[in-house]
């Protein structure tokens, strides 16, 4: 029993501290996304909470006919702007240091283990559900190479993407589409950060 998970960071977001909308290019980016999954059959839809991610799953949800729930597992590691007064240095600080140290608890927010963890949660008990469906989850970069990290290997991560765990924070681009196999339990990376429907 396998389900297909495509996992899509979230449209480019405007570039302010808190929970933010997605800006004008992101529209787009979300626009070509929702062309892509409009050839496939997706049975299922499921997002993030937070507003950069519902805004973009909602218009691909609409392209394809399909509701959107949402799971906050699949919320990003930490947000600027849930620590109050935090600058966006201190917050890049505070996000490189969770990046290299997967067990460090930031004061707001969840380790990067942690993250990582939470969307296996949301992965086997949808696939559980869910067996040969084929379910799009809108989701954050850190998120899901925070998964990644935990459930691949070293060597297999190094397949996709040269130094993958060093260069992980720059490696899922928005609108970007990562495909993962779930079955039985077991995880298996089809495709990673793939952006070739952005360029259509």
């Amino acid at each position: 029993m396998s389900t297909e998970f495509f996992l899509v960071r979230h449209a480019e977001k405007e570039k302010r501290v808190g929970d933010v909308s997605i800006s004008p290019k992101g529209i787009k980016q979300a626009r070509k996304t929702a062309k892509h999954f409009s050839k496939m059959s997706i049975e299922k839809m499921i997002s993030s909470p937070l507003n950069r991610a519902t805004q973009t799953a909602q218009i691909v949800a609409e392209a394809i006919h399909i509701t959107v729930s949402e799971d906050s597992r699949l919320r990003e590691r930490a947000n600027w702007g849930d620590s109050p007064g935090q600058t966006f240095e201190e917050f890049v600080e505070m996000w490189n240091r969770c990046t290299k140290e997967r067990d460090y608890m930031p004061p707001v927010g969840d380790s990067a283990k942690r993250a990582g963890e939470r969307l296996t949660s949301c992965l086997l008990e949808l696939s559980h559900q869910h067996p040969y469906e084929t379910i799009v989850i809108v989701t954050h970069g850190g998120l899901i190479t925070d998964f990644m990290v935990n459930e691949f290997t070293e060597e297999e991560l190094n397949h996709k993407h040269p130094n993958f765990i060093i260069s992980q924070s720059n490696l899922v681009p928005e609108c970007s589409i990562t495909h993962i196999r779930c079955c039985n339990g077991r995880f298996t990376l089809i495709d990673f950060a793939n952006t070739a429907h952005l360029t259509r």
